[in-house]
């Protein structure tokens, strides 16, 4: 990589890292390209040099974050067997990142949100890539005979997620005042067996 190239990369993370401290401290809408630029040590120009506007900003911060998660999970699920343990490693990698970036969590599960229709359906397409891998474990865990078949993909995919989605936005809400990645064990056992125990489950059933 050139000199060049690397210098410009630095200056644009720098500009990510300003806008994630500045919109959570703020809020989006209260979020100036000023304060942001100054945060990153650049004049307001220079913002523009690499994003368009504020909203282009915003959803860079959640491509970035999910295209990380997503090449993690890529390398992490080639060294797992078995669906359960691929869903495993899933919860505990998105849980993870998120639970080391409080500020990062505060944009993509509060301040993401506050956004009109157009941003929601680019939030929806820069979210596929995740949720393909969610549907590739429900896929395996169906063919392996260890997810109920009966259950709807979509549903099963909407419950992974969903349960992902409100656990950190109850941590984001608490203030980050306990650690996120140990909740992984509890909810990875919730969504392969649900919260009674088995036998009385087949009794009742």
């Amino acid at each position: 990589m050139a000199i060049g190239t690397r210098r410009d990369s630095a200056k644009r993370d720098a500009i990510l890292r300003a806008a994630i401290q500045v919109i959570a401290e703020t809020g989006y809408h209260h979020a100036q390209i000023s304060r942001i630029a100054r945060a990153a040590g650049v004049a307001d120009g220079t913002v523009y040099l690499y994003f368009k506007n504020k909203e282009d900003l915003l959803l860079s911060i959640l491509r970035e974050s999910i295209g990380e998660v997503v090449h993690q999970l890529r390398q992490a699920l080639l060294k797992e067997r078995g669906a359960i343990a691929k869903l495993r490693r899933i919860v505990e990698v998105y849980l993870g990142g998120l639970g080391r970036d409080a500020e990062l969590a505060m944009v993509t599960q509060v301040h993401l949100r506050q956004v009109d229709a157009e941003m929601r359906r680019q939030i929806g397409e820069i979210m596929k890539p995740f949720y393909h891998l969610l549907d590739d474990v429900i896929d395996e865990g169906i063919q392996a005979g260890v997810f109920n078949q009966e259950v709807g993909h979509r549903i099963a995919r909407r419950m992974i997620f969903g349960t992902l989605d409100e656990t950190v936005t109850a941590w984001v809400l608490s203030g980050s005042k306990y650690d996120l990645g140990a909740l992984a064990p509890d909810i990875v056992r919730v969504l392969c067996y649900g919260i009674s125990l088995r036998e009385q489950v087949e009794e009742e059933v």
